[in-house]
């Protein structure tokens, strides 16, 4: 059922704010992402948590986190997300009330060789037909060293 969800979601809304179907909450919410990406030895950690700053509560969003490596193949991830190439990973982040915040989504991949660097997209691609006049911060771009370090977005 995730998978058809998300699917459907990614295929109807192209993150522009159109509303998608019945029940799509309209309305201005302002998403925001924020966490930390960590690359070491071929492993590859992102910590995400979504916000909604408001003023109208979203009853669903999708991110999306596309990496410039690809990722080993076989790799589960959480119930809230799905693959949709070997360096895309799209998942929804369940509601986003006004001024809350969804559960983290923790990822832990392994990447198909092991870069020395790699870059990450984060974005927002469809938030059930909210507009966001602020999409500055549910957008980075973030180059993560094979350092172990935590890069911050």
């Amino acid at each position: 059922m995730l998978g058809v969800t998300l699917t459907a979601a990614l295929v109807a809304g192209t993150g522009t704010g159109a509303a998608v179907g019945a029940g799509a909450a309209g309305g201005e919410a302002d998403l925001a992402h924020h966490g930390h990406v960590s690359l070491w030895d071929g492993e590859l950690g992102v910590w995400l948590v979504s916000e909604n700053h408001g003023p109208s509560d979203v009853h669903q969003a999708t991110v999306r986190l596309a990496f410039s490596a690809p990722m080993a193949g076989g790799q589960e991830l959480p119930a809230a997300c799905l693959w949709s190439s070997d360096r895309v990973i799209s998942c929804r982040t369940g509601e986003l009330r006004a001024a809350g915040a969804a559960d983290e989504i923790a990822l832990s991949l392994r990447t198909a060789g092991r870069p020395e660097e790699l870059t990450v997209d984060i974005r927002t691609v469809w938030r059930d037909g909210a507009a966001d006049r602020n999409p500055r911060n549910d957008r980075h771009h973030v180059l993560v060293l094979a350092t172990g370090d935590p890069y911050v977005f």
